[in-house]
């Protein structure tokens, strides 16, 4: 059978379940087991777990205990709202980054690096959820520039989606932005000692042209493979920001489910959180090898 998964035991290790929840503190015992045994919680753990992955192999992610939707329809919209959310953050971070992590090398051990630096440093060190009570504060509360709340629905425009998510989207920017341009730099300047890149220099070329041309292209595989990852963190490690800003996302539905000791929604989330984890990690290989001359021609 295998091991069960880390979700699916750290839900049975929490006091009560979801049938004490529903039924409340008033429920006699008697009515409480019977909803149990309607919801199939009386079974032992082991054969809960054997039985949902087996529906699973089906292609069945089976129905809520909470609510007795099936799982599927809870997700789906749910996860393309991650998405969303996920893809408007990268198409800021990632040119940002790339730029910045370029300028960086350039001017390297200059004021604008250093600030720069400074800068990154001070928003990594920052978890998310203080960057996101921060830009509230900021942005919501005495600017009111954007709503505090980035609470989206199917009946809205793209435009006012995104107007909606602007600070959840500016938060996890300002995070992943740092460490692509830390990436960026780093590989940039670590091109930069290289004889070609020398020659170059003798040539006479200017510092913007052997930068952007010669150093970055042979820089590209340690970048996209920090871009790639970074996306997956995007995906997958929104959990606190959808929490702060109630967005309707996949780390909400968890949260919520986790709440409601909702098994089958929260094994679901899981685990596609963790397949998005995977394949952006394989992406992310394979763009590295794909980018690399020397990694796809190897003799």
């Amino acid at each position: 059978m295998g091991d069960l998964r880390p979700d699916f035991v750290g839900i049975e290790a929490l006091p009560g379940d979801l049938a004490e929840a529903v039924l409340g503190q008033s429920a006699t015992p008697e009515t409480v087991a019977a909803f149990r045994k309607e919801l199939k919680l009386d079974l032992p753990p082991h054969v809960r777990y054997v039985a949902w992955l087996g529906a699973f192999v089906r292609g069945d992610f089976g129905n809520s205990l909470a609510n007795r939707r099936p799982v599927a329809d809870l997700i789906s919209w749910r996860f393309a709202n991650s998405l969303l959310l996920a893809g408007v953050t990268a198409l800021i971070a990632v040119p940002v980054a790339v730029i910045l992590g370029i300028l960086a090398a350039l001017y390297r051990n200059t004021v604008f690096d250093r600030l720069i630096s400074m800068a990154t440093l001070s928003t990594i060190s920052f978890p998310e959820f203080f960057v996101a009570y921060i830009l509230i504060a900021l942005l919501s509360v005495r600017v009111a520039l954007f709503p505090s709340i980035a609470n989206i629905n199917a009946d809205m425009t793209l435009g006012q989606k995104l107007y909606a998510i602007c600070l959840p989207c500016l938060t996890l920017a300002m995070v992943v932005t740092a460490h692509m341009m830390r990436q960026t730099r780093a590989a940039i300047i670590n091109i930069l000692a290289s004889p070609f890149i020398e020659m170059a220099n003798l040539k006479g070329l200017r510092r913007l042209r052997v930068v952007v041309l010669h150093a970055f292209p042979n820089a590209l595989s340690p970048v996209i493979n920090v871009i790639a990852l970074n996306l997956a963190y995007l995906v997958v490690g929104v959990v606190i920001v959808e929490v702060v800003f109630v967005y309707p996302g996949l780390g909400q539905l968890l949260v919520d489910s986790v709440s409601k000791r909702d098994i089958p929604v929260v094994q679901a989330s899981g685990l596609i959180f963790a397949a998005t984890y995977v394949m952006l990690n394989l992406l992310a290989d394979v763009l590295s090898i794909v980018s690399n001359p020397r990694l796809r021609n190897p003799r």
